[in-house]
C-alpha cells in the first residue's frame, strides 16, 4: 500500500513554494554546488559559493583558476581538495562545449564529481524534466512511508520514478528536505505532529509509517 497521491498533496499544502535549497543564477553554478553539497550542509555550501562566485564569476576564469586558491575558499565544505579538482574540471568540461550544459542523466555523469543525485537535480531545476533526487531525506522518508525498502539512491529512484508522477517529481524531491528538516528529521522526528500522517490515515486508517510500527 502506497498512498502516493496523499503525500503528494499534503506536502504540496505545506510547500507550496518549495525551491532548490542551494543558491545558484547560472546553471553552471547549480553543478558547482551541488558538487560541493557532498557531505556538507546546503548553508555551508551557499556560504561558500557566495565567495566562489563572487571571485570567479564565469566558467573560464574558474577552468584557468589555481586549484590551491580554489581550495582555500571551499575548505569549510570538506574534502575540499578532491572537490576544486573537479570544480576546475568542470569547468574545463563546460568552456570545451561552449559553455553548453548536457540535458541528460547520462551525459552529466561524464562530468567529474558528478553523481545522479547532482544529475538530477540539474535535470529537474535546469531543464524542468522529471528528476527524482534521492538524497539522505528522500531515502529516509522513503523508507520510514514505505515507498522503497532501498537504501542505495538509485535503487530508491528506481522504486519513486514508479509510483511519483513525472509532473510531481521535482517538486516533491524539494519538499521531501524541507519536511525531512521539519518533521521526519533522522533523530528525535515529530511523528505524533506528522501532517503527511495524518493525510494518510483519512484515507487508509490503518496505515502506519515504519517507525510508528517498530
Amino acid at each position: 500500500m502506497k498512498p502516493i497521491e496523499n503525500i503528494i498533496t499534503a506536502l504540496a499544502e505545506i510547500y507550496p513554494d518549495a525551491q532548490c535549497m542551494l543558491d545558484y543564477s547560472e546553471p553552471f553554478q547549480l553543478m558547482i554546488a551541488g558538487r560541493l553539497s557532498a557531505q556538507c550542509t546546503d548553508k555551508r555550501v551557499n556560504m561558500v559559493t557566495a565567495q566562489l562566485f563572487a571571485v570567479y564569476k564565469d566558467i573560464e576564469s574558474l577552468a584557468e583558476a589555481s586549484q590551491s586558491d580554489v581550495e582555500a575558499i571551499i575548505r569549510p565544505c570538506g574534502l575540499y581538495r578532491v572537490k576544486a579538482r573537479d570544480i576546475i574540471g568542470i569547468c574545463k568540461k563546460l568552456v570545451e562545449r561552449r559553455g553548453i550544459i548536457p540535458s541528460t542523466i547520462q551525459e552529466l555523469m561524464k562530468f567529474p564529481g558528478i553523481g545522479r543525485k547532482t544529475a538530477n537535480l540539474i535535470i529537474g531545476d535546469v531543464f524542468h524534466r522529471a528528476s527524482y533526487v534521492t538524497d539522505t531525506h528522500c531515502i529516509r522518508i522513503s523508507n520510514r512511508l514505505g515507498l522503497s525498502v532501498n537504501t542505495r539512491p538509485e535503487r530508491v529512484e528506481t522504486d519513486l520514478r514508479k509510483i511519483i508522477p513525472p509532473e510531481d517529481s521535482t517538486a516533491l524531491c524539494h519538499r521531501l528536505v524541507l519536511f525531512g528538516r521539519d518533521y521526519c528529521t533522522a533523530r528525535s522526528p515529530k511523528c505524533t505532529r506528522c501532517p503527511v500522517i495524518k493525510a494518510i490515515v483519512r484515507d487508509y486508517p490503518d496505515f502506519a509509517c515504519n517507525l510508528e510500527r517498530k
